[in-house]
């Protein structure tokens, strides 16, 4: 009997991502041609993101020159790449040498440039240095810096050159010069560290009885505080945990922490979702309807609104709202830490009060409604069967997680996924 259901379960999966791919890739809504994105070109010394290179929100810290005769050496990889003309005034090749992430992203790139002008190349002036000629702690002493230009060396194209790196992916592009283009990405270690999890185990939720509970001590079939809204500003109300889509105690990550300028702070992983408002927000105050949207939490700027669900005041004193919604409050810091253990907990809302603070049930793909309407049939199974098919107390990913992420990687393209997510499917 189960069976059949859970057939049923999974073929809807399966229609709720195709529609989306269908609306979400080639047009939006079926059979409906999207226009192409009109791109805005850099301004000459601008970069992107708006921080600094070496910062936590681009290309991170620099970790130490790499020389061939370094162990890290075997970090970087040759890319031959005909359609990339490497100017290698060394003749040694080392500009074709790189991490595999800045290569990703230079083949990507070139792709564009091709499309973009036909007949025309992407061409690397500067990649691995190995000589010294660059600034001190320069980014291309790891192999994850290129400068660029385009073959025919036309200036006029560099504005757009730099908005297709961003475009690519690229941590960080910078219009450095009317020579070139500055591009650099982060280092495999900080990618590879970021990946996967959710909540850390310290962290508290509000239980239905105005108690809080520890998210690594949570039991299905308690409710906790979330929000009823999809884009959590609607009603507060406590929902029922279904199950953990990722669980394992043991496990240490690094998190992103968002504080708030009222005093409340979370701390979750990178590809997690969070529920952010964008421009003037009063400390406090109730969000407009639809105002809410989600971003990743590597994602999150200071300035940038989130709801919390208690005052600076009442944090850590269970002093939780009950009624109404939550309120807006400043992000004034973001900051990455390693702490123990990982935990995923889904509620039949998709949503949940984390510290004081909504946040989705969702990590890694992009967007709270198309990762909502994707479990529709986890819900309707655990409604069935009052179960999601798994074993509380087993560690890692939930079996749905990790089909539906299989099923999504066939049918949608990776700019739908959290880049540091994909090596980690349930996370």
């Amino acid at each position: 009997m189960l069976l059949p259901r859970l057939v049923v379960c999974l073929a809807g999966c399966a229609v709720i991502l195709s529609q989306v791919s269908e609306g979400c890739g080639p047009g939006r809504g079926y059979g409906k041609r999207r226009s192409p994105r009109k791109l805005a070109p850099l301004a000459y010394k601008q970069f992107s993101p708006n921080v600094a290179e070496k910062t936590l929100g681009a290309s991170g810290r620099y970790e130490g020159k790499i020389t061939r005769n370094s162990e890290r050496f075997k970090e970087l990889t040759p890319n031959y790449n005909p359609d990339i003309i490497f100017k290698d005034e060394e003749n040694t090749g080392a500009d074709r040498m790189m991490t595999q992430r800045c290569k990703d992203k230079l083949n990507s790139l070139a792709i564009s440039v091709m499309n973009l002008w036909p007949g025309v190349r992407l061409r690397v002036t500067e990649g691995w240095d190995e000589d010294g000629h660059h600034s001190e702690e320069s980014l291309h002493y790891e192999g994850r810096a290129v400068d660029i230009t385009t073959s025919d060396r036309d200036r006029n194209k560099y504005a757009m050159l730099a908005r297709l790196a961003v475009e690519a992916g690229f941590d960080w592009v910078y219009y450095e010069s009317k020579a070139h283009v500055h591009c650099s990405v982060k280092s495999e270690h900080s990618v590879a560290a970021k990946s996967g999890g959710c909540f850390p185990g310290g962290a508290w939720v509000t239980l239905e009885d105005g108690g809080q509970r520890l998210i690594q001590d949570l039991q299905p079939g308690e409710r906790v505080l979330a929000s009823s809204g999809s884009d959590g500003s609607g009603e507060l109300v406590y929902s029922e945990v279904l199950t953990f889509l990722d669980r394992d105690p043991a496990t240490r990550k690094e998190f992103y922490t968002i504080g708030t300028e009222g005093g409340v702070s979370m701390s979750l992983t990178a590809a997690h979702l969070l529920f952010v408002s964008e421009g003037n927000c009063s400390e406090g105050a109730e969000p407009t309807p639809g105002s809410m949207r989600t971003v990743y939490a590597s994602d999150a700027r200071p300035g940038q609104c989130v709801l919390t669900t208690v005052s600076g005041e009442g944090v850590g004193k269970g002093e939780e709202g009950r009624k109404g919604v939550g309120h807006l409050s400043r992000i004034s810091r973001v900051s990455v830490q390693e702490d123990k253990g990982v935990f995923a907990p889904l509620t039949r809302h998709g949503t949940l009060s984390v510290n004081g603070m909504v946040a989705s049930c969702y990590a890694v793909v992009d967007g709270h409604d198309l990762a909502h309407r994707a479990f529709a049939p986890l819900r309707l199974l655990h409604r069935w069967t009052g179960s999601t098919g798994g074993h509380f107390g087993d560690t890692g990913v939930h079996w749905y997680s990790q089909l539906l992420y299989w099923i999504g990687s066939l049918l949608l393209d990776s700019g739908h996924f959290h880049p540091w997510g994909l090596a980690d499917p349930g996370r």
